[in-house]
């Protein structure tokens, strides 16, 4: 019976790269492998489809084939093909094999590694002055830790887990499927290559325990909500012989009641009487590490910024402080006076009759005219 042409039968091109040729020998391994596709027909092409790829995966046996056909790669097929085809064929074999049992190809070996203790996370609120400066603080995390009597490795004081008497201590057994051995975790030990005979009765065998530690956490200066610190070790302890997990502090800075920060900048806002925005002179403002003079200039209407340099907060990766941002606002006289209505009514009448006095307003007026007329 004359063979089937190697491009057909992978489904590529002569033009096909080694990448294509490689995915599309993967696909029918996939489809045709004996123990998918029982039977002598899934067998056949299986073989059929591996001799293709050990010729054309070969530059030099890939040339010979196209130049002489079948001819020109005589005996190179098959399971006792020539050393350039069959390295090829391991590497997208142990691909397949991966792919088909959930391994990690036929060569493996080597105990399962026992699974990290769970991550933990703790929410650590703090005010603003704490997040600024920076402090230490002490945090209770109930979790799981080593057994103290077992020191976490799950059997009996004065006892050691011994070599799993199913895998030899390998970890690992092997299976014959079809004509292929296969390499599979030990369901006895689940990979560890050692069984406890002798539990510890604190732990029963787990090798951990429940606890509520109490850590003492360094928060550094400059932090702000959103930033979290990781402290390695700190989270669940694993099974035995396995490492912990780690401890993430999630920060949350409270609000304050006089100032708002922004990245490294901080915002306040600043009530000043009528008369001090009129005619201007000092006054004291607080920062975060104590009172500043702040000097308003006569005529400051309400909203004006001023910008105190190196008032606000060091950022915690490096660079100046930033400012501390007073935006004030002029407070209009309340609860006042017989004496003091008439001052002001005095005043009142003084400025009427010039729109210098009040440019912002004659401005709005002007505009609210200019509005209405251009409706009419």
């Amino acid at each position: 019976m004359s063979k089937r042409d190697y491009y057909e039968v992978l489904g590529v091109s002569k033009s096909s790269t080694d990448a294509e040729m490689k995915k599309a020998y993967k696909r029918k391994a996939m489809k045709y492998h004996p123990d998918r596709n029982p039977g002598k027909d899934g067998e056949e092409k299986f073989k059929e489809a591996k001799e293709a790829y050990e010729v054309l995966s070969s530059e030099e046996k890939r040339a010979a084939y196209d130049r002489f056909g079948h001819e020109g790669v005589k005996g190179a097929g098959g399971f006792g093909g020539g050393a350039g085809g069959s390295g090829n064929f391991s590497d997208i074999f142990g691909d397949v094999f991966g792919d088909i049992f959930g391994g990690g190809g036929a060569g493996g070996g080597g105990h399962q590694r026992q699974a990290k203790g769970s991550d933990l996370r703790y929410n650590l609120e703090l005010n603003l002055e704490q997040a600024v400066s920076g402090t230490t603080v002490k945090i209770k995390i109930p979790t799981y830790v080593n057994c103290d009597s077992c020191s976490g490795s799950g059997a009996k004081k004065g006892t050691h887990p011994v070599s799993c008497s199913t895998c030899g201590g390998a970890g690992q057994v092997r299976m014959q499927q079809g004509f292929f051995s296969i390499q599979q975790t030990c369901p006895a030990c689940h990979g560890q290559g050692k069984m406890i005979k002798d539990p510890c009765p604190t732990c029963s065998g787990q090798g951990r325990t429940k606890k509520v530690k109490t850590l003492s956490v360094k928060v550094p200066a400059g932090v702000d909500t959103g930033d979290r610190i990781r402290l390695s070790g700190e989270g669940e302890a694993g099974g035995p012989g396995a490492v912990s997990g780690d401890l993430y502090v999630q920060i949350h800075v409270k609000e304050h009641e006089i100032f708002h920060r922004e990245a490294e900048n901080l915002y306040c806002e600043v009530p000043i009487a009528f008369h001090l925005a009129a005619l201007g002179g000092d006054l004291e403002v607080p920062t975060l590490n104590g009172r500043v003079k702040l000097s308003i200039p006569s005529e400051t209407q309400t909203g004006r910024m001023f910008r105190l340099r190196g008032k606000g907060v060091k950022p915690m990766r490096g660079g100046g402080a930033g400012d501390l941002m007073c935006k004030v606002v002029v407070e209009t006289p309340v609860k006042l006076s017989k004496e003091q209505k008439s001052l002001i009514e005095q005043l009142s009448k003084s400025l009427q009759g010039t729109s210098k006095h009040s440019p912002q307003a004659t401005n709005w007026f002007d505009g609210v005219k200019r509005f209405f007329d251009g409706m009419s």
